[in-house]
């Protein structure tokens, strides 16, 4: 497909690298010509230098034979303007990334007056991320299926766990919980294990579970947790709005530290249970002085990484419950793993997994797409959602019959409701909706491409 991007910024450059590895034909909009010349130098993409609003420049791009445009920068109302003005001489469908939360109810009731195919906002998409690890603070991080029945949690197995030198098989044996293990990480190792496989100590697991299943699991992998009740907030930027707006409205005791006056002034106004505290928050004193070392949670929202790293580490020292940190950076992610902090938001591709599902669904034209698209393990593997057409192969035909291709697994199946952790003797039917775990490598983009030909 022929995709136009506009913005080569934090989340337009990943969109470049991911959707050129997948061979789109790419055209990238921005007018800083640095920039640009970069993304000409690392990728097989075209560029052209100016205001992607602009009808001179995006006509230069050939918006008007686009299949799709992306516009990803730093300013909402550029992106919108570029959506409108793209539709309008004809582009197919477009995203648009924005941030500002006053302009959601607009979109959400006048997105098609606006020519927006999708809207994306990764300050709220990794706010949410981080909301539904505080639930459950003893997972790395919390996705969910099919209407959140499901839910595909990352934990790690503690040294003292019952399950550490056991089988797979001896998992579900011992814990009587319909789970399963769809992915390991052992030292940066990538498995997607069978029933053999030898857990470890230290290993980082990716568990399909029921979500109500999830606090039994983790009792029993004997990992040890507690409820989050006091929570600080080190930046107060558009996620620490998000965030501070649900976890309110949960009854926790907030703390917020903003180097910036006037955004101190908005967060008081808007959540006044909250405490806002004027003061630069990579300051260890300030740190010290407000009990960092006696919150449940420290969430590190700086717009620098490196001090958002220092930041976690200095929490983590202080034996603080759960530790999040934000980064820009994903080369930062392999850095900050090596001392041990694992629950890690990334905004930029939080949002790009997202955009990365709608273009597959698009470069097909069979119903049977993709409904949930889930990058793990720094995109090494994919966790998909399909529903299950009559156009899918291999319906009613027992799984242990079935051949699938490699490193790939049907991870849970939603038969009329009900969900099931498939055996061998399992099947798909029409109108189910099934969970494939499988390397990135394949990239699957309908349910028939995991079928061996």
């Amino acid at each position: 497909m022929k995709i136009i991007i506009v913005g080569d910024g934090k989340v337009g450059l990943t969109l470049t690298e991911q959707l050129s590895s997948e061979g789109h034909d790419l055209v990238v909009i921005d007018s800083n010509a640095e920039v640009l010349q970069d993304s000409l130098e690392s990728f097989d993409v075209m560029v052209v230098s100016g205001n992607g609003a602009s009808l001179r420049v995006l006509k230069e791009a050939g918006v008007q034979d686009a299949d799709l445009l992306i516009a990803a920068t730093s300013l909402d109302e550029i992106n919108l303007l570029s959506c409108m003005t793209a539709k309008k001489l004809g582009c197919g469908r477009t995203i648009a990334r924005v941030r500002n939360p006053e302009y959601k109810e607009q979109i959400a009731q006048f997105g098609h007056d606006f020519g927006i195919s999708m809207a994306i906002n990764p300050e709220e998409a990794a706010a949410r991320e981080i909301y539904h690890m505080l639930q459950f603070p003893s997972s790395i991080k919390r996705e969910f299926f099919a209407k959140s029945k499901i839910e595909l949690v990352k934990l790690k197995v503690p040294a003292n766990s019952l399950v550490v030198g056991q089988p797979l098989t001896n998992l579900y044996k011992l814990s009587k919980l319909k789970v399963l293990v769809c992915a390991v990480d052992r030292g940066g190792e990538v498995f997607i294990p069978g029933g053999n496989f030898i857990l470890r100590a230290g290993d980082l697991i990716y568990v399909t579970s029921e979500t109500a299943k999830l606090a039994a699991l983790i009792k029993f992998l004997g990992i040890e947790t507690q409820k989050i009740r006091d929570v600080m907030l080190i930046g107060g930027g558009q996620i620490a709005y998000y965030l501070a707006k649900w976890l309110s409205a949960s009854n926790m005791n907030l703390k917020i530290i903003e180097k910036n006056y006037e955004k101190c002034v908005r967060l008081a106004e808007n959540f006044p249970r909250a405490l806002v505290i004027h003061g630069d928050g990579s300051a260890y004193k300030l740190l010290e002085k407000e009990g960092i070392g006696k919150m449940d949670s420290v969430i590190s929202l700086i717009g620098i990484d490196e001090f958002n790293m220092i930041i976690s580490m200095y929490a983590q020292n202080l034996n603080v419950q759960k530790v999040i940190t934000k980064i820009d950076r994903t080369e930062n992610s392999e850095i900050i793993k090596k001392f041990g902090m694992e629950s890690i938001v990334c905004p930029k591709l939080i949002a790009c997994n997202d955009v990365l599902r709608y273009v597959r669904a698009m470069d097909i034209r069979s119903e049977n797409t993709i409904r949930t698209l889930l990058r793990l393990l720094d995109g090494r593997v994919e966790a998909l959602e399909f529903t299950v057409t009559e156009d899918t192969m291999n319906l009613n035909t027992p799984l242990k019959d079935v051949p699938l291709i490699r490193e790939t697994l049907v991870a849970c199946i939603v038969h009329r409701g009900r969900v099931l952790f498939p055996g061998g003797d399992d099947h798909i039917e029409r109108n189910d909706s099934v969970i494939i775990i499988s390397s990135a490598k394949n990239r699957i983009k309908r349910l028939n491409d995991i079928f061996v030909k």
